[in-house]
């Protein structure tokens, strides 16, 4: 872990050397894609905690708003300030942020106690990654609803078109992923900071109309209510906790841009404008009570983002709004294909089709399958819960429960690999715990009554990750009963002089032992070519590897050469482009004169392995639907020899 140690704690390659004008334009650039989820929350997170006081038969006065608003703020204040950006985001692992950057930082460790915490702390981490896809399904659905629901504030003849509205905008924002975000990429900044303005435009209009709401910010408000109203507080925050959600973009998604550029986005720009637009829907409703323009028994029904909204502005309103969801939608897309590809890397996930967008980004992806699963995943979410308000109790309990597994992750890098005081991580970890499992468990009565959505998405995709994982250790221990070690092999090769033809073959290996593709092609072929390669591709802990340190080359007799290539997390493996750094360590690459051997395994659900029989089966489902080689390695489809073989499991 000595390597893992030295890079954590470096800044990010972005914002070394940074000018102030560089910063800024990458601060544009983060609030298009960090800030999307967390600023779009005011289309509806207000209004479901006034949706939940009308429910409850609970009036609202100006100590109670007050109290709300306090609540907001400090939350605001605490999730986002003092865990993420000033706590949480200095685990870097050259920069990378997200779950499984977080569990590539936790030191490994040969004892019995180290392995066995190291095992808890990844299935916490494969639970986050349920959870995160769970998130990535309710996400595009939620902030799309909430946004075509202004048409019904217009006219309220509108509602039967909102759900096609929002079934047509989700299929086109899918269908659109094939063609990457490269062009209009550079757009999401610039129409997310015109959001930004306009919703704090729209907030000082309404705060204009009651001033003294800005004394809401006095935590006094926020501790009274929770004093004399726990019960209704504890409620609330059900609701309340929708204005956190996107605070994990702010980690997940840092390695696009450095936290200095997310800093500058964050203070300057959107943390004013959503306290702003906050405020101003508090003081729309108080303003319009007082003025009697609006019924007490009826706050259920009103929809306070676009109360602050001119009656001649509603129509641009929803156009510009809508285009924010989508906006926020593609980042949190971009997201779940960015940890698909880190949990294939890491073999969590089989092989899957992996689509680089982007000539000059290397994160610019595209990944088919995970892209079709999400559609039909959204689809289904918007027709089972066709409005916001039914959807906000999936919403919330996804985005909680991955936020308390952040935190337990990242209190063990604090200990481990940090060395920081026991009694300071507990404090810290013990204060960001106390508020994560605070709002997780105000969203727990939410289960029944659409929490299980979400929580069903996420024990899903943990179950496909667990069982890959599990199975992926039966079979290399099976396969490992049949290994031959490479020595042995070219000393049999020598003995029975075997002939030897022009050209170089490649041959895939996880370890020095002998290749059963090898092994196979010399028992039916009965020749091996003049220069063999064994390539081994090692998963580094590392997002991205330098290419000074990528490739170790070894030469073993008989023309027979062992490359070993690391492989970033966040990278893609290229084979042809790692043979092509080899020459730099003397070995001859002749692309022309390559020939590329792969095992292509069928597993058989059938063996003595202590694995229950539904998991075979689905190991094996999911291993005969993985990418072949020739794909996931990048290899020149006309050069690629395929061995099958069967393996019992």
């Amino acid at each position: 872990m000595r390597v893992t140690l030295a890079v954590s704690l470096v800044s990010h390659p972005r914002e070394q050397h940074l000018s102030l004008k560089a910063t800024s334009v990458l601060a544009i650039g983060a609030i298009g894609v960090v800030f999307g989820d967390i600023g779009t929350s005011p289309l509806y997170a207000l209004k479901e905690a006034f949706i939940h006081l009308g429910t409850s038969g609970k009036n609202i006065d100006e100590e109670l708003m007050r109290g709300i608003l306090s609540i907001v703020f400090w939350l605001l204040l605490f999730v986002v300030n003092v865990k993420y950006i000033f706590t949480i985001c200095r685990a870097s692992n050259r920069g990378e942020g997200g779950i499984f950057a977080l569990l590539s930082l936790i030191p490994r460790g040969l004892s019995a106690q180290a392995r066995r915490g190291r095992f808890i702390m990844t299935m916490l981490a494969i639970a986050g990654a349920g959870l995160l896809f769970g998130d990535g399904i309710i996400t595009p659905t939620m902030s799309v609803l909430s946004a075509v629901e202004g048409l019904i504030v217009f006219n309220t003849s509108l509602t039967p078109v909102v759900v096609p509205t929002v079934v047509v905008i989700l299929i086109g924002i899918f269908y659109a992923q094939q063609f990457g975000t490269a062009r209009i990429g550079a757009l999401f900044g610039p129409v997310m900071v015109v959001w930004f303005i306009a919703i704090a435009a729209l907030g000082i209009g309404g705060i204009m109309q009651f001033p003294s709401i800005m004394s809401s910010v006095n935590p006094m408000h926020a501790i009274r209510l929770i004093m004399h109203q726990p019960g209704e507080t504890f409620m609330l925050l059900g609701a309340i906790v929708l204005v956190v959600t996107g605070a994990e973009a702010l980690y997940a998604d840092m390695g696009h841009f450095g936290i200095k550029p997310i800093r500058m986005g964050w203070y300057l720009l959107v943390a004013p404008a959503l306290v702003l637009n906050y405020f101003g829907q508090g003081a729309a409703v108080l303003h319009s009570l007082e003025a009697g323009t609006l019924d007490p028994n009826k706050v259920a029904t009103f929809n306070p983002f676009y109360a602050l909204v001119p009656e001649s502005l509603l129509i641009p309103a929803v156009i510009l709004s809508t285009a924010a969801t989508i906006i926020a939608s593609q980042a949190m897309i971009s997201g779940v294909f960015s940890m698909t590809r880190q949990a294939v890397r890491l073999n969590m996930l089989p092989r899957l089709e992996i689509v680089h967008t982007s000539g000059e980004h290397e994160g610019q992806i595209y990944i088919p399958y995970v892209n079709g699963l999400m559609l039909v995943g959204c689809l289904f979410t918007v027709l089972l819960f066709p409005t916001s308000t039914s959807l906000a109790s999936a919403y919330g309990i996804a985005v909680t429960g991955l936020m308390a597994i952040t935190t337990m992750l990242f209190a063990v890098v604090a200990r481990g690999l940090w060395r920081w005081k026991k009694r300071w991580v507990m404090l810290l970890a013990g204060a960001f715990l106390l508020v994560d499992v605070g709002l997780f468990a105000a969203n727990a009565p939410k289960v029944l009554t659409g929490g299980w959505f979400a929580l069903a998405i996420a024990a899903l995709g943990a179950l496909v990750m667990t069982t890959w994982v599990q199975g992926t250790f039966f079979i290399g221990r099976k396969l490992a009963e049949e290994n031959q070690s490479i020595h042995d092999f070219l000393a049999e090769l020598w003995t029975d002089a075997i002939p030897r033809v022009p050209g170089s073959a490649v041959f895939l290996t996880t370890n020095y032992n002998t290749p059963l593709a090898l092994k196979h092609f010399v028992e039916h072929a009965h020749v091996l070519h003049e220069q063999v390669v064994l390539m081994t591709i090692v998963s580094s802990n590392l997002p991205v590897v330098p290419v000074a340190r990528q490739i170790r080359v070894e030469w073993l007799p008989d023309g027979v050469w062992k490359i070993t290539a690391l492989c970033g997390f966040m990278e893609s493996p290229n084979i042809p482009r790692f043979l092509e750094r080899a020459r730099a360590h003397g070995f001859n690459f002749e692309p022309l004169h390559t020939t590329y051997f792969a095992r292509r395994t069928a597993v058989i659900p059938t063996g003595k392995s202590k694995m229950a029989n539904w998991r075979k089966r689905l190991y094996a489902a999911l291993s005969r639907n993985s990418v072949d080689a020739s794909r996931s390695f990048s290899l020149p489809h006309d050069r690629v020899v395929d061995f099958g073989a069967q393996v019992e499991l």
